[in-house]
């Protein structure tokens, strides 16, 4: 195993203002603990159907248009903020790239200023470009909301806060103990990022980052990535006494040919079946944050088993989804 050091991260300068108030939703990276944990307060008391939570939310954004604006194609995260937007009781715009203005050349950032002109004043936005948004938040009104749906290989901070409620509730509020494998394409995922972000920011004992050479990022990667993680390309030494292993899926539609030999070895290495989920704490759980390539980053009978908490994450995306929109919006 090689222990990374530590080396400086992507944050955004938007995204609180002058008060340290959060402005947009852009990144996990430099978020205060006292912000993220308020952020899954909230999100708990939805889940819990808290009355009082649930009454001030029915109509916290009625009036309010909120706009999906995606450049790459989506499923949960896309339906789960309509979802949790019309729960907000707010009007909700879904975009379409495929049928846009874009096909025609329009840029990203003229077809936002657009729809802001019609009166919108909440951006949900995924688009293929790292830290595309961050460039859009400097262009929006004052009272203009962005929140990053995911952007390229930089961010995805709803992801990194749903799997933190996750795992919350899966394993208590106190973090310090636990021992948490990542596993796979660690290199092209935003998901990584913003949940390694989260887990230190939670103080997670132990970071355990595993997958081959060539989905790992290098040692000096600009984001600083894996600082303070301890790195193998040894899943079964990954695995020995984790707590929680967070599978991530291929990226395929970002990787170059040649990253791995065949899906079959990359299952053969990295895949997890239930005979290697035994070298992990017996009350070890599952995570991943989909699509899932079943039979290639991890066997059916452990996505669906006892173990995993796949769907739990998939629930929660809307109440988490809910906690940001009210939060900047309400």
């Amino acid at each position: 195993m090689t222990l990374f050091p530590n080396t400086l991260g992507y944050k955004s300068e938007l995204q609180t203002d002058p008060e340290g108030v959060l402005h947009h939703l852009l990144t996990l990276d430099g978020m205060s603990r006292v912000t993220l944990s308020r952020l899954l307060d909230r999100a708990q008391a939805f889940v819990d159907g808290d009355a009082a939570a649930e009454k001030a939310a029915a109509n916290a954004l009625a009036g309010i248009a909120v706009c999906t604006l995606f450049f790459e194609p989506s499923t949960r995260t896309r339906l789960s903020f309509q979802r949790a937007a019309q729960r907000l009781g707010a009007d909700v715009l879904n975009f379409d790239a495929a049928t846009s203005s874009t096909t025609k050349g329009e840029t990203a950032r003229d077809t936002l200023k657009n729809i802001e002109a019609m009166g919108v004043r909440g951006f949900v936005i995924r688009h293929h470009e790292d830290g595309v948004l961050n460039e859009l938040a400097r262009h929006v009104n004052a009272d203009t909301r962005i929140i990053n749906a995911g952007d390229g290989r930089s961010a995805h901070p709803t992801q990194g806060l749903l799997d933190m409620l996750t795992l919350r509730q899966a394993k208590g509020e106190d973090f310090s103990r636990l021992k948490v494998a990542i596993v796979g394409d660690v290199l092209h995922s935003r998901v990584a990022r913003s949940d390694l972000h989260a887990l230190r920011t939670l103080g997670v004992a132990e970071i355990r980052v595993c997958g081959p050479a060539s989905l790992l990022p290098p040692v000096n990667d600009s984001g600083g990535m894996l600082h303070g993680c301890v790195v193998t390309r040894d899943f079964d030494e990954a695995l020995e006494g984790a707590d929680v292993l967070m599978m991530l899926r291929l990226q395929r539609e970002r990787m170059e040919q040649g990253l791995i030999a065949s899906l079959d070895d990359y299952h053969r290495d990295y895949g997890l079946t239930e005979a290697r989920l035994k070298r992990a704490a017996p009350d070890a759980v599952v995570m991943h944050p989909g699509p899932i390539n079943r039979g290639v980053e991890i066997d059916d009978a452990v996505a669906d088993g006892p173990q995993s908490l796949i769907l739990q994450q998939v629930s929660n995306g809307v109440a988490v989804r809910m906690a940001v929109l009210e939060t900047l919006l309400g």
